[in-house]
């Protein structure tokens, strides 16, 4: 696949977070993030572990890299001006559209649910709202494994599974503690520079959205509850 490894004094699992082609990336908080929380996250939690220098390995790097990737100017995994991007079959939207979504998991979290049932409407949120969000809710992170790779480049197949625990509140939910996991499907078409040009993700966002709804609602109880709100490190 020939895909650049991670960085070594980066971080172990993604790439393009040190060195001489990063002197110019611009950091959303001004330096680049620490992702040893999720990482630990990840190495406790974690039911597949790849060999090194196989196909598993990469993919799974590669798809940690992208998820952390934010800046249209800085994209190194995909090629910004022939790219999109598509959810559970929908048709595929360009990185300007998914900007308009807000960013974020506003793109993965697209539903056709009436307003008025949604527990999180992507619709009324903003990159940072929807940041805050889900880092208050996930102090630790949520982390990501790739389970299965069905195919390799330049159509790219796998299985994934995220995870993370609920230990901070969620849109007016009080934290339960509790492990919620999600599984689903992808699909990275590449090109001949293994540049991303098309993604397809295949999964029920309720997996996610049923976890961080089911605390009770806050007001509710005369028991307080505390929260916090690290930064989240997507894993």
């Amino acid at each position: 696949m020939a895909m650049r490894s991670s960085d070594v004094e980066g971080d172990k699992y993604r790439s393009y977070l040190s060195g001489e082609g990063e002197k110019n990336t611009t950091w959303r908080f001004g330096a680049p993030p620490s992702y040893d929380v999720v990482n630990k996250l990840f190495e406790e939690g974690r039911t597949k572990i790849w060999p090194p220098g196989s196909l598993g390995e990469e993919v799974q790097n590669l798809v940690k890299t992208w998820e952390m990737e934010a800046n249209l100017d800085d994209f190194k995994t995909l090629d910004p001006n022939n790219h999109t991007f598509s959810l559970n079959g929908r048709k595929g939207i360009t990185l300007e559209e998914m900007g308009k979504l807000g960013g974020g998991y506003n793109p993965l979290l697209q539903t056709s649910l009436p307003e008025h049932l949604r527990g999180y409407n992507p619709e009324k949120e903003t990159s940072e709202s929807s940041h805050k969000a889900f880092t208050t809710t996930f102090p630790r992170g949520f982390a990501l494994e790739i389970l299965q790779v069905y195919s390799g480049p330049p159509e790219i197949v796998y299985k994934f599974r995220h995870w993370g625990y609920v230990e901070g509140p969620f849109k007016g939910h009080a934290p339960t503690g509790e492990l919620v996991e999600v599984y689903g499907m992808s699909i990275f078409t590449v090109d001949e520079h293994n540049k991303i040009v098309k993604i397809e993700f295949f999964y029920d966002p309720g997996q996610l959205l049923g976890g961080l709804l089911k605390g009770e609602k806050l007001g509710t109880s005369s028991e307080g509850t505390t929260s916090s709100c690290p930064v989240l490190r997507t894993g």
